[in-house]
């Protein structure tokens, strides 16, 4: 089999593999385990090892378990609690930026949102939300063990860098960005940390992403991808109501990553990057997590989907403005100094 081949297999089957476990052992938040096939499975390499995965997992726990000890703050000293929720999202999209540390630095940014503003409602679901993130994490890397056999690589090759050449100052700039883009997303679920958990996801999601686009390509790459990952996750909804059961579940997700693995790989030929089409699977995902759990409390899904869809491509479009008002005003900047020096 082409290697190509291979890799698009190998990434649809793990995906839909870790959903249809997730949700066979019914896992808290199962959507999050292929979320986190994909993050960890686009890049072509083999699995990680025992001691890789052990140190990931301490590292899941403690950085999320950071955002334990926001709660308090949280709850008796807010002000504060916001500074340093501030100074800890700097810190980890500067990990993202600067030093290559993409998935270190997108788990720091949910255990300080997604861990702090859950534990404003519970503690029990704080912990919740810790213990999906390290069952997600493992399940997948298991799935990869299972599957690798199957669709192995021709050779250990050095992973791709997808991270852009900047200077300090650069790194800086984009890392107060992408708070900026996370911060009234993180400070609107703090008065519905239930209703707007998915939210936080999806700004964490932007925020990321954001790092790696500049100003000109952010309106194709964030607002293009969110609304087809919309899009995607209501035609997903509709196919599976055809026949509703687990082993459709995993067929159509089977089917859906075939397809956008074959996008990411340009089998399929697209003139949008690999990272257009990892925001359109981490999105479909977001929504369908939710759609399941509104069609088991009987709401109505379709009602539900449109309104998180608006909610996701309102701060998208906020994110995508953040972006040009901010380079905007940092060519000023740089021009003034430019023009008295």
């Amino acid at each position: 089999m082409h290697i190509q081949a291979r890799r698009i297999f190998r990434l649809s089957s793990v995906i839909a593999l870790s959903l249809a476990l997730g949700y066979g052992m019914q896992l808290p938040m199962p959507f999050i385990a292929p979320m986190f096939a994909v993050m960890l499975t686009a890049t072509p390499a083999p699995p990680m090892g025992f001691k890789n995965l052990l140190g990931l997992l301490l590292v899941v726990v403690i950085a999320p378990g950071l955002g334990l000890l926001l709660i308090p703050l949280l709850l008796h000293f807010p002000f504060t609690a916001i500074l340093v929720v501030m100074l800890g999202l700097y810190f980890s999209f500067y990990l993202t930026v600067n030093m290559n540390k993409g998935l270190i630095g997108a788990m720091l940014t949910l255990g300080i949102t997604m861990i702090s503003a859950a534990g404003t409602v519970s503690f029990s679901l704080a912990t919740m939300v810790i213990q999906s993130l390290v069952i997600g994490i493992a399940l997948v890397v298991i799935c990869q063990w299972l599957l690798y056999p199957f669709f192995p690589e021709d050779s250990v090759t050095p992973a791709a860098n997808t991270t852009i050449s900047t200077s300090p100052s650069q790194s800086n700039w984009i890392a107060l960005r992408s708070v900026l883009i996370v911060l009234p997303v993180y400070l609107l679920a703090l008065t519905n940390p239930a209703m707007y958990m998915a939210m936080i996801m999806k700004a964490v999601t932007l925020a990321q992403q954001s790092s790696l686009v500049n100003a000109k390509n952010a309106g194709r790459e964030l607002v293009g991808s969110t609304f087809l990952g919309g899009c995607f996750a209501i035609l997903f909804w509709t196919l599976l109501g055809i026949s509703t059961n687990l082993w459709m579940f995993f067929l159509w997700t089977l089917l859906f990553g075939i397809y956008f693995s074959c996008k990411i790989y340009q089998l399929i030929p697209s003139r949008f990057p690999a990272s257009f089409w990892l925001n359109v699977v981490i999105t479909l995902f977001i929504m369908l997590g939710p759609a399941v759990e509104d069609s088991a409390d009987g709401k109505d899904v379709y009602a539900a989907m449109f309104s998180r869809l608006s909610l996701f491509i309102a701060v998208t479009l906020y994110a995508w403005l953040a972006i040009v008002l901010l380079e905007l005003l940092r060519k000023r900047s740089l021009y003034r100094r430019e023009k008295l020096s």
